[in-house]
């Protein structure tokens, strides 16, 4: 099944680095997040990849075409103008890199990308958060709803932590980033029919993907959530970036691979 990445946006709530490079190339490890999210679905079999570029888009199409460049060990004969490629640690993705436009918003960035795609389904995520998601599971409840769209919910944690107190207010505890069991929120990882496409109109530049079409879908009851309880993680600050950072080298436990 393809996948369509959004990789387009400027990131400006982390530009201490999107300054620089487009979000998705902000590296994890050594890596592109854009990398890491490529992996997860490749740990599934989904290997062919469309990939919506926007800010600095010549950035992420400079990567992908010098992959071996990027991830293998070359010899340059500058007298005959060759490279020798060793030890080559090359993924088999096939990766389709669209330019859909700087100031497109994420709606007409999927519509764009439509003609690459075909008359199929297939998944869609962003190109700054990672999960461990079974994405198995994911389809199969796909399948089984006969939705056009299936997204996957996670629950929302606080971005600050909470006083427990009583009603004099004696502080009994501290909670750091609690969870809100109460409130689901969209945490990307979609399957969509080719239906979708209805849901896409002419002037979809100027319509973000996450406001029209999927309020449309709500009210036409085309749209169900796939429940994800585990982890899951979007980089959004700096601050989410080097929390990433050390998960990588402690526990990634968005690591399928």
């Amino acid at each position: 099944m393809k996948v369509v990445i959004f990789a387009g946006g400027r990131g400006t709530r982390i530009s201490e680095e999107s300054s620089l490079r487009p979000k998705p190339m902000i590296e994890i490890g050594g890596k592109p997040i854009l990398w890491h999210i490529m992996k997860i679905y490749a740990a599934y079999g989904h290997t062919e990849f469309i990939i919506c570029l926007g800010y600095r888009s010549w950035m992420i199409k400079e990567y992908f075409a010098n992959y071996f460049i990027h991830n293998a060990d070359i010899t340059v004969d500058l007298s005959s103008n060759s490279i020798q490629v060793h030890n080559n640690f090359a993924e088999p993705f096939k990766v389709s890199l669209i330019d859909t436009g700087l100031d497109t918003m994420t709606a007409g960035r999927l519509k764009r990308v439509l003609p690459y795609i075909g008359n199929e389904p297939f998944m869609l995520t962003y190109g700054d958060g990672v999960c461990d998601v079974d994405l198995n599971a994911l389809l199969q409840h796909h399948k089984e709803s006969g939705k056009i769209c299936t997204m996957t919910a996670i629950q929302a944690t606080s971005r600050f932590g909470v006083i427990k107190m009583d009603e004099r207010g004696v502080i009994d505890s501290f909670e750091e980033k609690p969870e809100d069991s109460g409130t689901w929120i969209n945490g990307g990882f979609f399957i969509l029919q080719p239906e979708i496409a209805d849901y896409l109109p002419d002037d979809s530049d100027d319509i973000m993907w996450e406001r029209q079409p999927m309020d449309n879908l709500a009210s036409d009851r085309q749209i169900t959530a796939y429940r994800h309880h585990n982890f899951w993680k979007c980089m959004d600050t700096l601050r989410d970036k080097e929390e990433l950072e050390y998960l990588w080298q402690t526990d990634p436990l968005w690591k399928k691979w």
